[in-house]
């Protein structure tokens, strides 16, 4: 008598309930992986917005206060404040950077010092 051969349906059953579990957790890593690839760009933009307004304080005068502003960088519009202060020692100014989006959710905040 010769023994049939191929798969029987609970093993096919079987391999397509792992075939499942496989792809969603492969949707949920691509998902996450989409979210960190935008949140790294999302800093990385406010980053040079504030490298920008750093560069930009270099180049005028500086006293302390605060100042508010806005950039349109990558498509978005970034809002930042820039505090100005004395640095310990007396020879600097301390600034820093805060840098929003729409949301007003801040995204970086970035420190420099500067000649008085």
């Amino acid at each position: 008598m010769r023994t049939p051969r191929g798969f029987t349906l609970i093993e096919v059953l079987v391999a397509l309930a792992v075939v499942a579990l496989a792809l969603g957790a492969l949707a949920r890593a691509a998902g996450n992986a989409a979210a960190v690839q935008y949140e790294a760009e999302r800093r990385t933009f406010a980053l040079w917005v504030a490298s920008n307004r750093l560069a930009e304080l270099e180049l005028a005068p500086v006293a302390a206060g605060r100042s508010n502003g806005a950039t349109r960088l990558g498509g978005i519009d970034w809002r930042w404040q820039v505090d100005i202060a004395p640095a310990p020692g007396g020879e600097l100014w301390r600034v820093d950077v805060s840098v929003s989006d729409r949301s007003g959710s801040v995204a970086t905040v970035q420190t420099g010092f500067l000649p008085r």
